[in-house]
């Protein structure tokens, strides 16, 4: 299903009369986002054999006697339903979601009730072509794996526990054999920056549906990693860009990619080069010597789709806590006690984070504060507030008027944290 495009600060006009449409650049959801989400990510258990460095959820090995059980989540699946159609993507994920015996059975729901239903395991002993079988079978349409490093050894480092990426690798091929889509996920942080272009080489050779970075987000486990500096992150945003001339690429917390694809437009629109630092020359010459831009481009660039935490986008915790982000934990309600369509329309939370006129700092001057917004994830995370600026921009905003205490739209904002 693909959603219907709407034009973004930046983004060129689309031609008068007898001339073609500009390409859209950023894509938006056929409904309004106020109404319902885009995609709904479920973490059906926070049960996970494996030790991240970026863990936001501190994995346990067992399972939380308070999880949704299968009622509840049936329930929780019905509140999707209940949004109406086109239905949000529910995504299930964890921890390692296989650590459910019942993870096939409610594939099987949700899809009987109209979902589209996507899973995202761990690369972990369970990860078999026997179980994504069944769970292909039960009518899962998509598969999400991480891919955290460009060898075992990086992989394995990162993850914890020997075998992961062997593992993982191993339930990639199995997936794509299966007819299921497959996205890789990168976390980039300190750790991954100088391996991107090897990690990219191998997404595309392994023939992944699509390739995330991650700009991580320190809470949990990740709070331990070393982050980015801005500029660092201009430059890893950019060279995404650059890759996605011969793959599919996106970002998850990191917005501001959709700015740099607005104005990456305009820029070849003039016939001039984009402005870029060291680590973005490093990572394009190892991405050379590896012949990653080498060979036949995409024929369409995938536009990016303008979601944010709680601005068509909902996350539904072990316990049916709702928050706007897996990585902003601040709960609006739970599905217990609240249908998910109510808590999602109607909380206070959800309906600040939906207005950008009340973003503060940089990202509230912001000439693409609709369409970016910045990483409110972030924000909450490193500041305390989910409506600061997003520290790893490096963006200096075209006009500064939002700066001035004055500025009565973003002076007395209501809190978040309600």
């Amino acid at each position: 299903m693909s959603p219907a495009p709407r034009r973004g600060a930046g983004e060129p006009r689309p031609g008068g009369a007898g001339k073609a449409a500009a390409p859209r650049l950023v894509r938006t959801p056929r409904h309004a986002v106020a109404d319902r989400p885009f995609l709904v990510i479920w973490e059906a258990t926070r049960a996970c054999p494996l030790a991240c460095a970026h863990c936001r959820a501190e994995a346990d090995p067992l399972r939380s006697p308070h999880e949704l059980d299968g009622a509840q989540a049936r329930s929780l699946m019905d509140q999707i339903a209940a949004f109406g159609r086109p239905h949000p993507l529910f995504v299930i994920t964890g921890g390692d979601p296989f650590q459910r015996p019942d993870l096939v059975e409610l594939v099987a729901y949700g899809t009987s009730i109209g979902l589209r239903v996507a899973v995202s395991p761990s690369g972990t002993p369970t990860l078999t072509r026997e179980n994504l079988t069944a769970v292909r079978d039960a009518g899962a349409v998509a598969l999400s794996l991480s891919v955290d490093g460009s060898t075992a050894a990086r992989h394995d480092t990162f993850r914890g526990v020997d075998g992961v990426f062997d593992l993982t690798l191993d339930g990639w091929r199995a997936a794509r054999d299966l007819g299921l889509k497959v996205q890789i996920n990168t976390t980039v942080s300190r750790y991954s920056l100088e391996d991107l272009a090897d990690i990219a080489a191998l997404v595309r050779r392994e023939r992944a549906m699509l390739w995330s970075g991650f700009l991580l987000v320190p809470t949990g486990r990740g709070a331990e990693l070393d982050s980015l500096t801005a500029e660092e992150t201009e430059d890893v945003l950019h060279f995404l860009y650059d890759c996605g001339a011969f793959m599919a690429t996106k970002t998850t917390e990191g917005h501001h990619f959709r700015r740099v694809v607005l104005q990456r437009a305009a820029l070849a629109e003039r016939g001039e080069a984009p402005r870029t630092g060291d680590l973005h020359a490093r990572l394009t010459a190892r991405a050379t010597a590896l012949g990653l831009f080498a060979g036949e481009r995409r024929t369409v660039r995938r536009p990016p789709m303008d979601v944010s935490s709680g601005r068509g986008f909902v996350f539904v915790s072990h316990t049916g806590e709702v928050t706007p982000s897996g990585f902003l934990p601040l709960s609006a309600d739970n599905t217990k006690h609240r249908p998910l369509t109510d808590i999602y329309r109607e909380s206070p939370l959800f309906r600040v984070l939906r207005d950008p006129t009340l973003l503060r700092g940089k990202c509230g001057a912001c000439e693409y504060r609709s369409v970016c917004g910045g990483s409110r994830s972030r924000a909450y995370a490193v500041t305390g507030d989910p409506l600061a600026a997003d520290p790893w921009c490096a963006y200096q905003p075209a006009y500064q008027a939002a700066f001035q205490p004055k500025d009565k739209k973003n002076k007395g904002a209501p809190p978040c944290a309600q």
